[in-house]
């Protein structure tokens, strides 16, 4: 069987309904929206959330916190995982992404002091740890 020979199931298809063509249709007059009120006008409807005239829920329930917009998050890296490049290298932010250390989509990386550190390494980051530091040294 190829894509070209796929045929839809009997029955799964229906014919378009037609509104507004006439009495004999069944849809004509109102066209199925009943006699009077604001969804049989044309351009009747409410907008999303709206209760009749009751407050909305989205108003109601309390608000609580604070999201603070300019908040900058930056990915956390523990100092143990650094051992995986060889001694005497210089680690900057850009290898450390392209070793699947962290991903690229925040502010920058922070050096966390998880772990020992076993080789001899530069590190460059864009924020350390007390501890972070610590182990570097």
């Amino acid at each position: 069987m190829k894509l070209h020979e796929l045929k839809k199931p009997a029955g799964s298809t229906h014919k378009e309904k037609r509104v507004g063509r006439g009495s004999g249709s069944g849809l004509g007059t109102t066209s199925g929206r009943g006699m009077n009120g604001q969804n049989s006008r044309s351009g009747g409807g409410v907008r999303l959330g709206f209760e009749g005239g009751q407050m909305p829920l989205y108003r109601r329930t309390p608000k609580r916190g604070f999201t603070n917009h300019w908040r900058k998050d930056f990915i956390g890296v523990n100092v143990e995982a650094l051992n995986i490049f060889e001694d005497g290298t210089t680690v900057t932010p850009c290898m450390m992404i392209e070793a699947g250390l962290a991903k690229g989509d925040a502010c920058g990386i922070k050096v966390l002091g998880g772990g020992e550190l076993k080789k001899k390494l530069t590190v460059q980051a864009n924020k350390f740890t007390g501890s972070a530091g610590r182990s570097l040294r």
